[in-house]
């Protein structure tokens, strides 16, 4: 991997890498933050961060003051891009909701969007192993977290590779696509018309199928209560909070008034999402 850029941020380093992927087949950029115990040798915990649609690997570094916790509490961050970029394909970038900008964290079985679409696979199989062997961050102790497609991602990461991630939280998840115009779009595209491919990929079934709770410690979702898409019907979390009684999931909802969808809501609330994940990491 290639380090495109780097700058000292809160005693630790915020770098942003480049390199080829064999899962995507194209160049792939994420970026870093490495706290203060890290750059003294110390192998810490991460958490892997999910942008939201239309969003890069910059995004979350640089609008959600998330480095300054970080550092304190000794946790390295990990934003990947959100969708390759590059592939050419015909319509890629006609839609903000699909192609570039929006891969919504699976692989694509349906063309022409299967060769380079494999955001799973990606992330699971190569990033964070990558990521790993190559920084000093502690393997056996990564969390998950992530902002509306992203939330979508993380919840169905972390409950499709059950001890993989050992912490979860989300910023308005897109928690049941298969019922929102989002999702339904999306699934369509990179998976086909028939819906039974879909329930796999949604986070409020899957949780509807554990047998126990797969996050005793408890999960953490923040929701602003004046974000126009959850007025729209895009995020549906009350789904995913019935999904998790029913399976007796312990589920801090939050519902935020007066907070919208974007950047000020996510800095508001940031520190009690990494101080959550702290406390399981280090557990």
């Amino acid at each position: 991997m290639e380090l495109k850029n780097a700058h000292a941020c809160f005693g630790g380093a915020q770098r942003f890498y480049e390199h080829s992927s064999r899962e995507i087949g194209l160049p792939m950029k994420f970026s870093v933050y490495l706290p203060p115990q890290a750059l003294m040798g110390e192998k810490v915990p991460a958490v892997l961060y999910l942008a939201g649609l239309t969003c890069t690997e910059e995004t979350f570094m640089t609008k959600a003051n998330a480095q300054r916790v970080a550092a304190a509490l000794g946790i390295a961050l990990i934003a990947p891009d959100t969708s390759p970029r590059g592939a050419h394909v015909p319509g890629e970038a006609d839609a903000w909701d699909f192609g570039v900008g929006a891969g919504f964290y699976l692989d694509a079985t349906r063309e022409p969007w299967a060769r380079h679409w494999r955001m799973e696979s990606y992330l699971l199989g190569e990033l964070l192993p990558l990521v790993c062997d190559k920084l000093p961050i502690a393997a056996d102790r990564i969390g998950i977290f992530g902002h509306s497609m992203g939330g979508h991602g993380a919840l169905t990461l972390a409950l499709r590779h059950p001890g993989v991630f050992r912490s979860l939280s989300a910023f308005a998840p897109i928690a049941n696509p298969v019922n929102c115009p989002w999702g339904r779009k999306a699934f369509t595209g990179y998976l086909g018309e028939d819906t039974s491919a879909w329930a796999a990929h949604d986070a409020t079934l899957l949780m509807g199928e554990q047998k126990n709770a797969p996050y005793p410690g408890g999960i953490l979702v923040d929701q602003g209560m004046a974000d126009k898409f959850l007025m729209e019907k895009q995020l549906l979390p009350e789904a995913l909070e019935a999904a998790c009684a029913k399976v007796g999931q312990p589920l801090n909802l939050r519902m935020q008034p007066g907070y919208d969808h974007g950047y000020y809501f996510i800095q508001t609330f940031i520190e009690d999402h990494l101080k959550h994940h702290a406390a399981q990491l280090s557990a």
